[in-house]
C-alpha cells in the first residue's frame, strides 16, 4: 500500500511490484481513467517491462481506490505520482526510475512532472490524451514544454484523441526533448483493425517499443 495525502486527509492506495532479475531500471506505471491497474494491457506491459530487466510499479489512483469510476481533480492524481515517487525512489535504490501512464495516467505524470512534484530520468506515455475525441482545440499540451526530462509519445495513428496528428507533433516539437513512436493503424489502445492480438498481447508490444527508446535514453549507474 501507498499512502497518499490529500486536503480530507490521508489515503492508501493499492500498488503491484513486478520484480526483475538483474533490474537496471524501474518503471512506475499509472493505469488510464477507465480502467485500473490490473487490466489486461498493463498486466501485459507490466510482465514484458519485467522480463526486460525493469521492475515495475503499478498502482491504483485514490479515486478508483474509493470504488469510483470518475477521475477526482488533477490535483489529487499529481499528489499521488508524488507519493507513488518516493516508494518508487526507495525501491529503485539508486537505479533511474521512469514514469509511465496509459492515456489519463500519463497526462497526470506530465503534469506531476512540469510542476515539479517528480523528477523521473524519462517519461513515457501509453496512448497521450492529446485533447477529447473531435475536440482538438481543447488541447492538454500547454505543461508539456516545462518538462526537462525525455518524453517518449506511443501513439496510435487512428487514435481518435489525436487527430489531426499534426497536433501531437506539433507538441512534440515544442518541448525540450521528445519523440514520437507510431503504430500504423493503432487505435488509443494500440488495438489495430483485423489484428486479432489479446489486451495482453498489445500490452506487452507497447512497452517492447517503450524499451528500445529507453536502452538509448536512461543508463544504468556504472557499479
Amino acid at each position: 500500500m501507498i499512502t497518499v495525502a490529500l486536503p480530507a486527509g490521508p489515503v492508501e492506495i493499492d500498488d503491484r511490484v513486478d520484480d526483475a532479475d538483474d533490474a537496471w531500471a524501474v518503471v512506475a506505471l499509472a493505469h488510464g481513467a477507465g480502467a485500473g491497474m490490473d487490466h489486461p494491457f498493463l498486466s501485459g506491459a507490466a510482465a514484458a517491462f519485467a522480463g526486460a530487466g525493469v521492475t515495475t510499479v503499478r498502482f491504483t489512483f485514490p479515486y478508483l481506490q474509493a470504488g469510483r469510476r470518475m477521475p477526482g481533480p488533477a490535483a489529487h492524481a499529481i499528489e499521488t505520482w508524488a507519493a507513488v515517487a518516493d516508494r518508487v525512489s526507495e525501491l529503485a535504490a539508486g537505479l533511474p526510475w521512469v514514469a509511465a501512464g496509459k492515456s489519463y495516467g500519463g497526462r497526470m505524470a506530465s503534469m506531476a512532472a512540469a510542476e515539479g512534484r517528480i523528477d523521473p530520468a524519462a517519461l513515457v506515455y501509453l496512448g497521450y490524451p492529446l485533447h477529447p475525441p473531435g475536440r482538438p482545440e481543447k488541447a492538454r499540451t500547454v505543461h508539456l514544454p516545462a518538462i526537462s526530462a525525455p518524453q517518449l509519445f506511443l501513439a496510435g495513428t487512428a487514435d481518435p484523441f489525436l487527430q489531426p496528428l499534426s497536433d501531437l507533433e506539433a507538441a512534440v516539437d515544442a518541448c525540450q526533448d521528445a519523440e514520437i513512436v507510431w503504430t500504423e493503424g493503432g487505435g488509443h489502445s494500440f488495438e489495430v483493425k483485423g489484428a486479432r492480438r489479446t489486451p495482453e498481447e498489445v500490452g506487452a508490444d507497447v512497452a517492447r517499443s517503450a524499451l528500445l527508446w529507453l536502452r538509448t535514453r536512461v543508463q544504468r549507474p556504472a557499479a
